[in-house]
C-alpha cells in the first residue's frame, strides 16, 4: 500500500496541477503528472491500494471547485483508492508522535514557515499512514517529508519517481465491484 499526499494526488485528478520542482535544477518537472500517473498504474497493476488520508482529501477538495463531486466519485468508486479517516487509531498514533516530539524537543525542528494548523494537518496525515501500517508516502511537501521521516516513513518526492517508460501505461480508474 502507498499513501498519496495532496501534492501527489492532485497530479492524478487535475490536468493542470502545479508541477513539483526538480531539486537538481530548481525548475518544474515537465513530466510530473506523467510520472505520478505511471506510478498509479503500476500500483494498480500490482493489486495494491493507494491510501488517501482524510486531511489529504480535504486539501484536494479545496482545489476541486466544480469538480468536487467528480473527485469524490473517482476516489470512492475506484478499486485502488481507500480513504482513511482520522479515527481512534490515528488519534492514538498522533498522541504518541506528539509525546515523542515534546520529549525530544524535536517539535521546533519540524517547524518551518508553515502555520501550526498546517503542521497539525500534515501530522494527522502521517499519523493515519502509521496507524494503517504504511511505510511510504508520496509527497512533495517539505513539512510532510520532515514529519514522515522523523517517524520512520519513507517519503518519496515526484522527482524520485521514475519517469514514464517508453511503453505507455495509463492509469484507469476501475469502478468497485467490476472485474479488472
Amino acid at each position: 500500500m502507498a499513501v498519496f499526499d495532496s501534492t501527489t494526488l492532485l497530479h492524478l485528478l487535475e490536468e493542470d496541477a502545479r508541477a513539483a520542482h526538480d531539486p537538481e535544477t530548481g525548475k518544474p518537472l515537465t513530466d510530473a503528472t506523467e510520472r505520478i500517473r505511471q506510478l498509479a498504474a503500476e500500483i494498480e497493476q500490482a493489486g495494491e491500494t493507494v491510501l488517501v488520508p482524510t486531511p489529504v482529501l480535504s486539501e484536494v477538495l479545496v482545489h476541486a471547485g466544480e469538480a468536487t463531486s467528480d473527485y469524490l466519485d473517482i476516489l470512492a468508486n475506484t478499486n485502488r483508492f481507500r480513504i482513511a479517516p482520522f479515527g481512534k487509531r490515528a488519534a492514538v498514533e498522533l498522541a504518541t508522535m506528539t509525546r515523542q516530539n515534546l520529549a525530544s524537543r524535536k517539535r521546533r525542528s519540524v517547524v518551518s514557515r508553515a502555520t501550526r494548523a498546517k503542521l497539525k494537518f500534515d501530522s494527522q496525515s502521517v499519523a493515519i499512514a502509521r496507524a494503517e501500517g504504511d511505510s511510504t508516502i508520496y509527497s512533495d511537501d517539505r513539512d510532510v517529508a520532515r514529519i514522515g521521516m522523523d517517524f520512520g516513513l519513507s517519503v518519496i518526492p515526484t522527482s524520485a519517481v521514475e519517469p514514464p517508460a517508453q511503453r505507455e501505461m495509463k492509469f484507469v480508474a476501475t469502478p468497485k465491484g467490476k472485474a479488472e
